[in-house]
């Protein structure tokens, strides 16, 4: 499900082996749903991935020049490009649900889909830098922005109207998106229309579909959209996954009750989960993708229950509740919001909610707070530049535009270095989206970062057989919950308010009250446990090659963890996936190119 393109004035050109033709100079792979439209003065529009626009409001957007909400008018993941002899326009998506990038190539410019694709044409090689931000830094997603995993081939800017003109010459950038606040609308019922009609989208895409149930408020809210949208006499598969021999848990308890509200429509599948399926196994063998996905270290979890899925029940789309926590959570950072608009009773009333929550003090958080509303964004950028490597720091819970993690002994001097010029390059940079509210513009980053992460997981399920989606990752959604007033946006101590008033009448009154959900945290350790002597070889792999980390000292870190010594796991998991990904990079060579297309498919 990759598709891209040229713009260059180059009469030849090569495409992907297997690729179809799509436009005049635009392919895809895969299934990937792609409707090509003829405009005026021989221009053609291409709408690539799910849209929810009808076939006659496509008409109507080929002969006009594209609105600026056109990659967030519709539900939906998906892009638009226009095609001319002179420039090739793409409109990203605000979210990022749907990354694509671009690199040079012989005069002009190559765009795709898959980072890695366009790697393998112009034979870059991995962006040592952008991997240390990944591993070291992975709580300042804004070192990320307009960067892949490989030289010479960038992220364009999600939410932008991007020309890249065929003479080779710089992209013309102009940012399409802002989630400015919209009055006079209720939060909870923007929520829920735009959720819902995301998930109709899938549900009329794929009757057949499956979804995860997993008893938290995220996926079960999927699951009961797609439940009462599917077309009558068709059942939705949900799966729970639990323990083998576990069937008293909470999570599991609470899929029982929201399956129980759909007897008609819901058929409730258990999978139990055993030791092959305990985290850290066989990381390794994970599928090649185009970044490290987040799923890397639950492979054979993930994979496990996709393979079960396809074979078992038939899964060609499933459905999962992921993004859910990054779209509808509110930073600390908020507070800083509630000083800044000087709403300093109700700072003071959120400061201890949150305070009672993480037991600990209301006054470190106000302080913080005040120190952060006088500090912006790029600021806040600069600054972190002297704060990259110092050992101890972390800033869990605290009130920060970039909360750091414990830097680890074992990251080495050239890391530290690249992650400093990094941050630096970061605060230099123009902020597109300048003048927002602070928690606006880090669930901004957090969202993205999700978001394009979450194309990975899509590749690791697409392995299988399996086009999974996230709807809460859909732009129409991100819109809904980030333009919502201050006033009206919820504390940061409450779990998810506006999702549970959103889905009012469709949850059991137990779910959708739930202000916790169930852990694996334990199968990581016990993970750990059980695979160490595989990972600590991995010490000595690429990461080592490359300068990036000290071998022994990661070693014995490993062990430490392992062994269940209290400690931050959040940087030692990034490294191990990174190194996972590094191996499925090195093991699998990269998509062929070919001057012959594999078809060409008629335009509308």
């Amino acid at each position: 499900m990759i598709f891209g393109g040229f713009s260059t004035t180059s009469p030849h050109v090569p495409f992907p082996v297997g690729a179809a033709i799509v436009g005049s100079r635009s392919w895809r792979l895969g299934g990937v749903p792609a409707r090509a439209l003829t405009g005026g003065a021989g221009q053609r529009m291409l709408v690539v991935g799910r849209c929810g626009a009808s076939d006659f409001e496509l008409s109507l957007l080929a002969r006009a020049i594209p609105p600026g909400d056109v990659t967030w008018r519709w539900p939906g993941a998906y892009t638009v490009i226009e095609e001319s002899a002179t420039a090739v326009v793409v409109h990203t998506d605000p979210a990022a649900a749907q990354p694509v990038y671009a690199t040079r190539w012989k005069g002009g410019w190559a765009w795709s889909t898959s980072a890695r694709l366009l790697a393998g044409l112009t034979g870059a090689s991995v962006d040592v830098q952008r991997l240390a931000c990944a591993v070291f830094l992975p709580s300042v997603p804004a070192l990320a922005a307009g960067r892949s995993f490989f030289d010479g081939v960038h992220q364009l800017a999600p939410g932008s109207r991007i020309v890249l003109p065929a003479d080779g010459t710089d992209p013309i950038v102009t940012t399409t998106w802002r989630p400015d606040p919209v009055f006079g609308q209720s939060p909870d019922i923007r929520l829920h229309d735009a959720l819902a009609a995301a998930v109709s989208l899938r549900t009329a895409a794929d009757p057949g579909l499956s979804c995860d149930l997993s008893g938290g408020l995220d996926s079960t809210s999927i699951a009961a959209l797609a439940a009462t949208s599917l077309p009558a006499g068709r059942h939705l598969n949900a799966v729970t996954v639990h323990p083998r021999g576990d069937f008293d848990g909470a999570d599991l308890h609470h899929a029982r009750l929201a399956a129980a509200r759909y007897p008609r429509r819901i058929s409730h599948h258990l999978l139990p989960l055993t030791e092959q399926h305990l985290p850290y196994t066989s990381i390794t063998d994970v599928p090649v993708t185009d970044e490290p996905a987040p799923s890397t270290l639950t492979r054979a979890r993930m994979m496990g229950q996709m393979v079960w899925m396809h074979d078992a029940l038939g899964t060609r789309m499933h459905l999962t509740g992921d993004g859910g926590d990054s779209v509808l959570f509110q930073p600390p950072i908020h507070l800083a919001d509630l000083i800044r608009h000087r709403r300093l009773r109700r700072a003071v009333s959120e400061a201890f909610g949150w305070a009672r929550l993480r037991h600990t003090s209301a006054g470190p958080l106000l302080r913080d707070a005040v120190r952060t509303a006088r500090t912006g964004r790029s600021a806040a950028l600069a600054a972190l530049v002297d704060t990259v490597g110092a050992p101890g720091r972390n800033d869990h819970g605290r009130v920060t535009w970039f909360p750091l993690l414990p830097h680890p002994a074992w990251a080495t001097e050239l890391a530290t270095g690249l992650l400093a010029e990094a941050v630096r390059q970061a605060a230099a940079s123009t902020d597109l989206l300048s003048g927002m509210d602070f928690a606006v513009r880090v669930l901004v980053d957090e969202i993205r970062e999700v978001a394009r992460t979450a194309a990975a997981d899509a590749q690791l399920a697409a392995a299988s057989g399996i086009e999974m989606h996230n709807p809460f990752l859909d732009p129409l959604v991100v819109d809904a919950v980030l333009a919502t007033p201050l006033g009206h946006r919820p504390p940061s101590h409450i779990y998810k308010p506006t999702l549970s008033r959103a889905m009012a009448g469709l949850l059991p009154p137990k779910v959708a009250a739930r202000s916790t959900k169930g852990s694996f945290d334990a199968d990581h350790y016990t993970g750990l446990r059980v695979n160490l002597a595989d990972l600590s070889t991995l010490a000595d792999g690429y990461l080592a090659t490359l300068g990036l980390i000290h071998p022994g000292r990661f070693r014995r870190h490993l062990a430490q963890a392992a062994a269940g010594l209290p400690m931050p796991l959040a940087t030692l998991e990034q490294a191990l996936a990174a190194e996972a990904w590094l191996t499925a990079h090195r093991r699998d060579d990269a998509s062929m190119w070919t001057t012959s297309p594999a078809r060409s498919e008629p335009h509308d």
